[in-house]
């Protein structure tokens, strides 16, 4: 039987302690992260039933209860075949599960997993506690070398000061198109809801401001779940799994705020084909493109880049001039070497308007 919720802090401390042990049985942090996002959905959903009196929207012989009392590979078959189910919906519960897999492949672990779910109400928490527990599981992911997820993580202050430079209005659409875990648009989120309290202005925030991409499943699903736990997106995720430098994304956008992914485009990758950017297989370049496409007239972005972008000769030369032409670049953020990547990878933060 599930008891109230405890603080914050206790909470988060229980559920890491439980990825530690995982860590030791060769179960990684991102993957434990993963496996414990979709049984908490599973779990949000049972109670959704059982406190609001709410329909399940997991279909039936998929839900919490036809895991919580079964054992051994029963369980794990189970478990399995959940996950296969809800991948294939079309909807918010597709987006948190796309492309799920087990990597939890021994009984007992799973049901530790389950159990220390089982234990509390999650939904006895506002959005702002279990989004802040979810985060800090997040973080201390990201800040862990050895799982290579810091790749997806900005860290928070750096996040706050560029939406603080930016800043975003709650009548405006904000947009990530390398959106990792989600960070900048929970930030713009946070900072957008303070200014209104007006009721339509608060449901186009929650439900169509904010848009992120990613072409990472599992970073999808751990974006999706994060703002679902802080009430955004409760019906469909305003997260989509794609290459953001495919297409265009054809939305209106006023604010765009990202840490864009360095390096070379990788070679597996799909050939960019969009007539009005440079052609070049430099990634931040093309995001850079990118971002200077998607804005509208007047939008503003943010954008952390490394030092390339600022001095490359050819195609880097070529996109600087239309920035500088197009655009009011105002400012140029210095950051400190060692925030991403190798200690020697010098980066910026590129404020502009359109």
């Amino acid at each position: 039987m599930a008891t109230n919720i405890s603080t914050e802090q206790v909470l988060t401390k229980k559920v890491w302690n439980l990825a530690t042990i995982l860590a030791g049985l060769g179960i990684g942090y991102t993957e434990y992260v993963t496996q414990l996002t979709y049984l908490l959905f599973l779990k949000m959903d049972a109670e959704n039933e059982e406190l609001f009196e709410e329909t399940s929207a997991i279909p039936e012989g998929y839900r919490w209860s036809n895991l919580i009392e079964l054992d051994g590979l029963d369980l794990i078959e189970q478990y399995e075949k959940t996950l296969e189910k809800l991948s294939e919906q079309d909807n918010l519960i597709g987006t948190i599960f796309t492309k799920a897999q087990n990597k939890i492949d021994k009984p007992v672990y799973l049901k530790k997993v389950i159990t220390m779910i089982n234990e509390h109400y999650w939904l006895d928490m506002d959005g702002d506690v279990k989004g802040a527990i979810y985060e800090g599981i997040l973080e201390k992911n990201g800040q862990d070398k050895k799982s290579g997820a810091g790749q997806y993580f900005t860290p928070r202050p750096l996040i706050d000061a560029m939406v603080s430079v930016v800043q975003p209005q709650i009548t405006e659409t904000v947009c990530d198109p390398a959106c990792g875990t989600a960070g900048f648009l929970l930030a713009a989120y946070a900072a957008m809801k303070k200014q209104s309290q007006d009721r339509a202005k608060q449901t186009f925030l929650q439900n169509d401001a904010l848009h992120g991409f990613d072409n990472t499943p599992l970073v999808v699903t751990l974006a999706s779940m994060n703002l679902f736990l802080h009430g955004i997106g409760t019906e469909r995720s305003p997260i989509e799994c794609r290459d953001s430098l495919e297409k265009s994304s054809d939305l209106p956008i006023d604010v765009i705020l990202a840490n864009p992914p360095f390096g070379t485009r990788p070679s597996g990758a799909k050939e960019i084909n969009r007539p009005e950017f440079v052609d070049t297989r430099n990634n931040q370049l093309n995001f850079l493109q990118h971002i200077m496409s998607e804005l509208k007239s007047n939008g503003r972005a943010g954008v952390v880049l490394p030092d390339n972008v600022l001095f490359e000769a050819g195609a880097g030369e070529v996109i600087r001039k239309k920035l500088l032409k197009d655009f009011n670049l105002h400012t140029i953020l210095r950051l400190p070497t060692g925030i991403f990547y190798a200690n020697g990878v010098k980066a910026n933060v590129l404020f502009f308007q359109k």
